[in-house]
């Protein structure tokens, strides 16, 4: 690939287009917004001038209600040899081009899993989709030569492919990133006329379960009306949970020692669950979950502090395999919490006492 046209300048976009132009090729930017493309440009995601001939790959970054028109327009004017669009959804898209009659020889939809709570061009970075899933769904239909530009495109963003089925996708997008994120928005909604005195005690955990629900609405809005059915099953699966753990709890407060004992047992039912289900999100690297151990650190809130513990960790030839940061109410401290194989806990707590670490245990 030498050559390629992102249309949709936003997050997305804007850094495939950073991670193309990285590798050597040629960008042009376009957007309905030419300012947001003068954004990207400026930032160096490639040149908004329109190419002058046909580029080797298009890449549609718009709204999921927005990518087949804009796809089909594309594709009539040929402005490319191949064609892609980055929406969360694939199986409508997919569709809506067919019934607009275009020929999807030179199509391939794909969804770069990655993404941030932020939007726009200057939210945009280069790496945004490195190690990250990268999901193609061909047909039987989609050109050789199409697949092998996608799979150009997944390469260049160094990130991971994966090939599934377009409806396939979109059940799985709405289990793993659609139905969770209205559930943190519920959550967070609960904050939104809390008393101050119960929202100052907000620790990691809420932050954990909030932390997506600070994406733009309007967005969303857009993700949700492309796969509502999907979305909407797997919320009626989650509502008869509630309902469940509801009454468990109800029984819970009873009198009766009986009734207590049923509460409990609902409760372990759903919290054993949840530990079933936890245990198979993918861990470091996609790779099967692993089971770290915890070194707690207490650091004043200053610049380097950071910077000193992993250098010192490095020192003791300990790898930080993920970290956390709680941060103190009304504090200027915190606590880090580094995860690390258990056999090289010791070594760390002991190497980083010796540097004047207070080590929490």
């Amino acid at each position: 690939m030498r050559t390629a046209l992102v249309i949709g300048t936003g997050l997305i976009g804007t850094s495939a287009a950073l991670a193309l132009v990285s590798r050597g090729v040629q960008v042009h930017l376009a957007d309905h917004d030419p300012e947001q493309a003068r954004t990207a440009a400026a930032l160096g995601a490639g040149t908004d001038e329109e190419p002058e001939g046909p580029v080797d790959l298009a890449i549609v970054a718009a709204p999921p209600a927005h990518v087949a028109a804009v796809l089909a327009d594309a594709m009539r004017r040929g402005v490319a040899r191949g064609y892609v669009d980055v929406a969360s959804v694939k199986g409508g898209p997919r569709r809506e081009l067919e019934t607009l009659g275009v020929d999807l020889a030179s199509y391939i939809g794909t969804h770069p899993m990655s993404g941030r709570e932020k939007s726009g061009p200057l939210a945009a970075t280069g790496d945004l989709f490195e190690g990250r899933p990268w999901v193609l769904t061909p047909t039987r239909d989609t050109d050789t030569e199409v697949l092998n530009l996608a799979l150009e495109l997944v390469s260049h963003c160094r990130a991971v492919p994966v090939v599934m089925d377009a409806d396939a996708h979109d059940r799985a997008v709405a289990l793993v990133s659609h139905m969770p994120h209205l559930v943190s928005s519920m959550v967070a909604a609960r904050l939104e006329s809390a008393e101050e005195a119960a929202v100052r005690l907000c620790g990691q955990g809420i932050r954990d379960v909030t932390r997506i629900a600070a994406s733009d609405p309007r967005m969303w809005i857009d993700i949700l009306s492309a796969n509502p059915g999907p979305v909407a099953d797997l919320l009626t699966d989650v509502a008869a949970d509630i309902e469940e753990t509801v009454r468990a709890l109800r029984s819970l407060q009873s009198s009766d020692e009986a009734k207590r004992g049923e509460g409990a047992v609902g409760i372990e039912d759903v919290l054993r669950r949840g530990n079933a289900g936890q245990v198979r999100v993918p861990g470091k690297h996609g790779s099967a979950p692993r089971t770290y151990e915890i070194v707690a650190v207490l650091i004043d809130d200053q610049p380097g502090q950071l910077a000193r513990i992993f250098a010192d960790a490095g020192r003791a030839g300990v790898n930080i395999e993920d970290v956390r940061i709680e941060h103190a109410t009304g504090q200027q401290a915190g606590l880090v919490q580094l995860m690390v194989e258990p056999q090289t806990a010791p070594v760390l707590t002991a190497a980083l006492r010796e540097r004047g670490w207070a080590i929490r245990q």
